[in-house]
């Protein structure tokens, strides 16, 4: 008997295994560990130094490292990404050195030219030189330094392998030398690839460190019989997840881990759906009161449901799980987490059951936390500005959501075959696509003249 149509067997395989972002969870706890009892292992092996909990902003740093290695030797020992045709490289390769340092020289233009740009990018910002961004510049610029001197044999190196070195670097790289001839195209995507490495990348090195310390320093035994500061801690621990292995993402983006940005969105309303969420354009629109604040006179759920244990435990857990489900969907990307990019179809995980759990799941956080229809002011006003500017702010994610399956849908078959898949059976996807065909108008055939 033949297989029932549209069953399990049918959906595309995954491009990211399970495994990939589960190794780099484990290894992620396991460092936590070892920063918070630092000053016991210290102690012991009589090492020199502060004997106390590693919580710094170096120490969130050193953090991505283990979490990125972890993950990247999974890659390679368990999953062979290195192996993929999707690579571009053929290992069997050897390109004599000489034919390639060519290629070489052109493609290195290209770099350094696109990494003084960012500096430039950086410069002009005035947000990189104050607060959380500070820390980011610094990190950023104790980079510069290495980074610009490992990138001359790593393109040696990887080009003698590439089976077609003149990459979107290259084409830039040519562009800027007035030599050979090069491709519009492969400049732009070049281009709109490091644009999102620049200033993704920049926000989550920024926002590393406070979580980091939270967490490190945490007296769980101290509020484990009190639901608020215990959920606010798990939470806090679950979002650490989430900004650690989505730097990883962004840092790890390397060939030979099948980790490459194929493209950046190249569509305009994709770009501003996604920078109204993130600084500084955020402080301009959800930060603030007076324009998409959904907060206003709103406590939260604390405070509501103050007096009622049971409900606070209920509340609190939901809250955690919906947390946990938003740091699931960004750890089962594994290395190739980012916005506004192509770097594969990940179809495994929370990926089943819905194609943007981030989004769904991190909308329901906020409208459960928030509670944004009760406000302690009473004013009927407040509650519906309150509802109706967070139904906003949710319409900017859905908002999001549809410029992003624009994209993945005109650059890849497989992604084609998982949405089609998805919409007739992951359980959440499914529903909300028959709800939306019984709320969308019908439109009526004409009918033919008699």
């Amino acid at each position: 008997m033949s297989s029932a149509p549209n069953s399990a067997k049918d959906l595309p395989p995954s491009d990211v295994s399970a495994g990939v972002g589960l190794s780099g969870l484990a290894a992620l706890l396991a460092w936590l560990m070892v920063c918070r009892n630092w000053a016991a292992i210290a102690e012991a092996l009589a090492l020199p130094g502060p004997h106390a909990p590693m919580s710094g902003p170096y120490a969130s740093v050193a953090t991505l490292f283990v979490t990125g290695t972890a993950m990247a030797l999974w890659s390679v020992f368990v999953d062979k990404v290195h192996r993929r045709p999707s690579t571009g490289i053929d290992w069997n390769l050897r390109r004599p050195l000489a034919e390639a340092v060519d290629v070489s020289v052109t493609k290195l233009a290209g770099l350094w030219a696109t990494w003084a740009l960012i500096g430039v990018f950086y410069c002009i910002g005035r947000w990189y030189w104050d607060g959380q961004y500070l820390f980011a510049m610094e990190v950023i610029g104790a980079a510069a330094l290495p980074v610009f001197v490992l990138s001359i044999p790593y393109v040696l190196w990887l080009d003698r392998r590439l089976i077609d070195p003149r990459d979107q670097a290259w084409h830039f790289g040519a562009l800027l030398i007035g030599r050979d001839a090069w491709d519009v195209e492969a400049v732009k995507k070049h281009g709109r690839a490091w644009a999102i490495k620049a200033f993704f990348g920049a926000f989550m090195i920024s926002i590393l460190p406070g979580g980091f310390a939270q967490v490190v320093e945490a007296n769980f035994g101290a509020m484990v019989h009190d639901p608020v500061p215990l959920a606010s801690t798990v939470i806090a621990l679950l979002f650490l997840i989430d900004v650690q292995v989505g730097t990883v993402g962004y840092i790890f983006t390397f060939r030979p881990l099948d980790a490459h940005i194929r493209s950046g969105n190249p569509l305009l309303a994709g770009w501003v759906a996604a920078l109204m969420c993130y600084p500084p354009f955020v402080w301009g629109t959800m930060g603030r009161a007076d324009v998409l604040g959904y907060e206003v006179n709103t406590p939260g759920w604390s405070y509501w449901l103050a007096g009622h244990d049971a409900l606070l435990w209920l509340w609190a857990g939901f809250m955690v799980f919906l947390t946990a489900v938003y740091a699931w969907a960004t750890f089962a990307f594994g290395l190739r987490f980012s916005n506004l990019t192509y770097r594969g179809v990940l179809t495994n995980g929370p990926y089943r059951f819905t194609r943007h759990p981030a989004y769904l799941s991190k909308n329901l956080f906020w409208w459960t936390s928030t509670l944004p229809f009760l406000v302690t002011s009473h004013a009927l006003s407040d509650m519906v500005r309150n509802t109706v500017l967070l139904g906003v702010v949710s319409g900017i994610y859905y908002w999001r959501a549809r410029t992003e399956e624009a994209h993945l849908l005109a650059e890849d078959a497989k992604y084609r075959a998982y949405h089609a898949w998805m919409a007739r059976n992951a359980p959440i996807t499914r529903t909300l696509t028959r709800l939306g065909e019984r709320l969308r108008p019908k439109v009526r055939e004409p009918q033919a003249a008699e």
